[in-house]
């Protein structure tokens, strides 16, 4: 059978190709669970509010889950490389859909909230298990078609997303929206059950309790200052001063603590090589841009085109298609040419101007020019999804695959939360101004900026509050991609310090008397 050169050096078995495509639709299908639960809730979410009461504590059920994945990512990607990918993915399955049923068995938010936290730290292990399978499983020239999907999979999810969870709210109840993991992650789980085979591992090495600790008790602090600050609390608040202190203090400590142990929850190592050190820079600051800006396009749509939320799904279709496209041919191409930097710098290029553009929109620019400037938007994020992923999974050795994949996430995870943070703040504050004029007749939430009409809603309103909120809402957009700006430079900058992938020297051929030798 034949042998797939790992990164490390060492042969690991290569798969049957059938076997190898069903393991792959297996990992595909559990990272699509993995980012499509983050996101099908929110149309759903008056449904459930109207159900299970509890409004004060809406926003927690999207961030609990948040909280839990990004607190377990790195946990789950070490526990693959000290044990062995198969067991622990199978078990972050498991944990996930047994989250996944009890939540949708909630009969209150309260329950809701602490259901939302086990099937997060399921979640967690879903992606970063399914990126090292990849990785293990397939040679770096095979690997980018592979990652390519993966990438796919997670923009169809940022669109298809809302779209499934009003669907099946509409047609079914929001309890659907959790059930309907249960089928796909049981195929999932089968699938990897029969046919995954990768090399079993079992380290003597102690479990880093203490380095996960630290690490949890970091991105928790940073998770709840991005979902906090600025709204529940000030930015100058006790809260979210006593949190910056956590965050700062805990990673000071975390540092010290992982240089001593010896198996490292987050190993200092593979930070010196430079690719990946500038590929986790480059992560954190595109997916800062892009869910900020993913998060705004809809309301934009919405509002001042007005769309319904269906056809603001619809419409952000040329982002999609775009990113899909161009992750899949850049994969192509980085497996073949393996230049790293050209599709990096490329990426950035492409993400700024696609900022750019949508900066100039306005309560006149019509959808297909919309269209337009987003294709070039998604371009961007298809080539920085892609080489990132390649860039990270690509500097370590084979040992540090799960920390690798999950790093990386983690990294984009936090600048996303970040970013749709700091982008509320722009936009709330300008929408604020905007329908300062109009607080004794607007609506009650359209001119205190804590809530969006729908494009039904504002057919309710009289002409001149329906122009001045769209103008309002066109103003916050305009202002959150002029925020997102100098993010979207500082993208492109540190795509010029990543490094083209070495190329491996040319195998001379054999001399003619070599090949008579041979032959005899």
């Amino acid at each position: 059978m034949s042998q797939a050169p790992t990164t490390s050096g060492a042969p690991a078995e290569a798969p049957p190709s059938r076997t190898k495509y069903a393991v792959m639709a297996a990992v595909v299908v559990a990272m699509l669970l993995a980012s499509l639960d983050s996101l099908i809730l929110g149309t759903a979410m008056p449904t459930i509010v109207g159900e299970l009461g509890g409004l004060d504590h809406l926003s927690w059920v999207a961030s609990a889950y948040m909280l839990a994945t990004a607190v377990s990512t790195p946990v789950w990607g070490k526990l693959g490389d000290m044990y062995g990918r198969k067991g622990v993915f199978i078990a972050s399955i498991g944990i996930f859909l047994l989250g996944s049923v009890v939540a949708g068995l909630a009969q209150s938010m309260g329950q809701l909230i602490g259901f939302r936290v086990l099937q997060g730290l399921g979640g967690g292990g879903l992606m970063v298990g399914a990126l090292s399978i990849i990785g293990e499983l397939v040679t770096p020239r095979e690997r980018g078609k592979f990652q390519a999907m993966a990438s796919a999979v997670m923009g169809a999810a940022m669109v298809g997303g809302p779209l499934a969870g009003g669907f099946l709210t509409d047609h079914f109840s929001w309890r659907a929206c959790f059930y309907l993991n249960v089928p796909l992650g049981l195929a999932a789980l089968v699938t990897i059950v029969v046919a995954l085979h990768v090399p079993k591992r079992r380290s003597e090495a102690r479990i880093d309790f203490l380095g996960a600790a630290l690490l949890a008790a970091v991105i928790t602090s940073l998770v709840l200052i991005t979902t906090w600050a600025g709204t529940r609390y000030d930015w100058a608040s006790p809260v979210i001063l006593a949190l910056a202190v956590v965050a700062v203090a805990g990673f000071a400590l975390l540092i010290r603590v992982e240089r001593r142990v010896a198996a490292p929850m987050l190993p200092l190592g593979v930070f010196r090589s430079a690719n990946f050190s500038w590929a986790n820079a480059l992560a954190f600051l595109f997916g800062f841009v892009m869910v900020a800006a993913m998060t705004f396009l809809p309301i934009y749509q919405q509002t001042v085109q007005g769309a319904s939320a269906t056809s603001a799904g619809v419409l952000m279709l040329p982002l999609l298609l775009s990113m899909v496209g161009v992750n899949l041919f850049t994969g192509q191409l980085i497996s073949k040419q393996g230049d790293f930097r050209r599709y990096a710098v490329i990426g950035g290029a492409l993400l700024l101007a696609g900022v750019v553009l949508l900066s100039f929109m306005d309560t006149g620019t019509s959808r297909l020019t919309t269209g337009v400037y987003m294709t070039v938007f998604g371009a961007g994020i298809g080539f920085l999804m892609q080489v990132t992923l390649s860039v990270a999974m690509e500097s370590v050795e084979m040992k540090d695959l799960g920390v690798a994949s999950s790093t990386i996430t983690l990294t984009r995870t936090i600048g996303g939360s970040f970013g749709v943070s700091l982008a509320g703040i722009v936009f709330s504050r300008r929408l604020t101004e905007g329908m300062s004029g109009a607080s004794g007749e607007a609506p009650d939430g359209a001119a205190g900026g804590h809530t969006q009409l729908s494009a039904d809603g504002l057919t309710q309103l009289p002409d001149r509050l329906r122009e001045m909120y769209e103008r309002a809402v066109s103003d916050g957009v305009h202002q959150v991609f002029l925020a997102i700006l100098a993010i979207a430079a500082a993208a492109l900058l540190s795509a010029c310090f990543i490094k083209p992938r070495p190329q491996p020297p040319a195998v001379a051929a054999p001399a003619p008397d070599d090949r008579k030798l041979a032959a005899g």
